[in-house]
């Protein structure tokens, strides 16, 4: 018998109203879970686009909001990103800032996992905002870190990553050298960045790593209460261990049917034992010398 998981990845348009983002991720979890997603990976910045410091100040209850999700769906939901006012050993985050932190919640509702977002965007874009610089407001953590998601008595094991995380291939390879099958992606690329690389680095990083990449994201415009927005590329996609796209979603605007309905979702299977069968034909890892 075949050990597979299903998976969802949800893309957003996350606004300055945490309120209807919550509406949207509910809604959004509870259609795949309906299609019999075991595991949902929200994007980046899910409970807000902007109003880091206001948005964290509700981390512990946003958190608890979205594990009551996962529990009231019985589904593994992994929480893209929200700011979190401290580190993982509860210690005040110095300097004024913040840390970025992704979380795996259990389908009774438990926190399974925490992973603070190692690498900081820091770009000039021909866009809008013209530069990019997170470290102005988060701190970066400094932990790698893959769980395990247990699943009809099978264990599949999540190494987690937040958006420019992508870019490192050495993170890949290292949570893959971890025991890693699926790595989530969580993210919010700039429409430029992601048009010109956003594909090519979830293949590049599946390929790394031999492991299932969710790329959840966001998508469309983002209104800023002063006036200022922001384009992000959307195309959320999910690959396979060997580079190939398993679904994709082909637009940064939420463009479907239902004109209420302000997500997409894209899915896939990890299919384990095929995914070993494909290690075992390219075992990249037991030539692996540099690291």
């Amino acid at each position: 018998m075949n050990k597979v998981l299903n998976v969802a990845a949800l893309q957003m348009n996350s606004q300055q109203d945490i309120e209807a983002n919550l509406s949207t991720i509910k809604a959004g979890i509870e259609e795949a879970s309906t299609q019999g997603a075991q595991l949902i990976v929200l994007p980046e910045n899910c409970c807000s686009m902007g109003r880091q410091f206001a948005t964290a100040e509700r981390f512990e209850s946003l958190s608890a909001t979205l594990a009551s999700y996962a529990r009231e769906h019985n589904v593994h939901l992994l929480a893209g990103s929200l700011p979190c006012p401290f580190r993982p050993d509860g210690a005040l985050v110095p300097d004024g800032r913040l840390r970025q932190v992704s979380q795996l919640f259990a389908p009774d509702g438990s926190r399974l996992a925490r992973y603070d977002k190692i690498h900081l965007f820091t770009a000039t874009v021909a866009d809008k905002q013209g530069s990019y610089n997170e470290a102005a407001t988060f701190e970066p953590g400094t932990q790698t870190v893959v769980t395990p998601i247990e699943v009809a008595g099978e264990s599949y094991q999540l190494g987690m990553m937040v958006c420019f995380d992508l870019r490192f291939p050495a993170l890949a390879q290292r949570l893959r050298q971890a025991g890693a099958e699926l790595l989530s992606a969580p993210s919010a690329f700039t429409y430029l960045t992601g048009q010109a690389h956003w594909e090519l680095l979830l293949r590049a990083r599946a390929l790394d790593s031999q492991c299932l990449v969710i790329g959840a994201a966001q998508g469309g415009e983002h209104h800023y209460k002063d006036g200022q927005a922001r384009q992000t590329w959307g195309h959320s996609a999910i690959t396979a261990f060997d580079g190939t796209i398993v679904d994709s979603y082909e637009s940064s605007e939420m463009k479907t049917e239902d004109k209420h309905k302000d997500y997409a979702l894209v899915f896939a299977s990890l299919d384990k034992s095929a995914q070993q069968q494909g290690r075992k034909k390219m075992p990249i890892f037991q030539c692996h010398r540099l690291a």
